[in-house]
């Protein structure tokens, strides 16, 4: 059994078959996390991975699926770091999955520089706006707005951590491409792949994901779109295979 508290409930991952503790007052999961993890190229048999702004785990855990390499997480916040450690000893994964908890800035030193050979991230969003715009919510505040890593922090961090010719992942929103695509760049990760996601045919992208390689060429390629919702606001094919598998 599992140790819940306060509001926390256990959660399915329904394609990879585990459970994961949430809080609808602390942390829950969004449709961003599932998309990177699919979206990440990440050896089969073996390899390091590390998870930057890993919540409480979730990432880690859908790429435990997916790879039989070790993959470490890193959360800042004691509590995410808490259902995260808890999650994964649930799942008896503690051989191949531990989580860091610490500030993703300290990590190549604390970790070691070029260690990993694929670094997730799926950072704040948001920069950080007039106080009274921020949610009240701490735990919510941090994992949605740059107060603690901005941008620029998680794509140094990354390319400090990743090897050379190692694969670097971010989810973000469309309008930060650019800048995404310049930092990526000015740390020497060379953008490769670029992935469009929208909520529905016919509306604007809401989700980017992008994947760079350390020291690489420039040749960057741009995949098919990926839309969730049809018509008829249910889960598109392509969606309902990520969330749930191949039925």
């Amino acid at each position: 059994m599992v140790e819940l508290k306060d509001d926390e409930r256990l959660d399915y991952l329904l394609a990879e078959d585990l459970r994961i503790i949430q809080s609808p007052s602390v942390f829950a999961f969004s449709l961003d996390a599932v998309l990177l993890a699919r979206f990440v190229y990440v050896p089969i048999q073996k390899g390091s991975l590390i998870d930057l702004c890993s919540g409480n785990g979730v990432i880690p855990l859908f790429l435990s699926a997916r790879t039989k390499g070790e993959i470490t997480g890193v959360e800042i916040q004691d509590r995410l770091y808490d259902m995260a450690v808890r999650s994964i000893e649930y799942n008896q994964l503690g051989g191949r999955l531990k989580m860091v908890h610490g500030d993703i800035k300290e990590m190549p030193k604390q970790l070691g520089y070029g260690k990993f050979d694929v670094v997730t991230c799926n950072p704040p969003y948001f920069k950080t706006p007039a106080t009274r715009e921020i949610n009240e919510n701490e735990h919510l505040a941090i994992a949605r707005h740059e107060i603690l890593c901005t941008l620029e922090d998680a794509i140094k961090a990354s390319s400090e951590l990743v090897r050379a010719r190692g694969k670097v992942a971010f989810v973000h929103r469309p309008g930060r491409m650019i800048d995404i695509i310049e930092l990526m760049r000015k740390y020497k990760l060379e953008p490769k792949r670029i992935q469009f996601v929208y909520p529905k045919a016919g509306k604007e992208a809401n989700t980017i994901l992008i994947e760079a390689i350390k020291h690489g060429s420039p040749d960057l390629k741009i995949e098919n779109p990926l839309i969730v919702y049809n018509e008829n606001d249910e889960y598109t094919p392509e969606l309902r295979e990520i969330l749930y598998g191949k039925e």
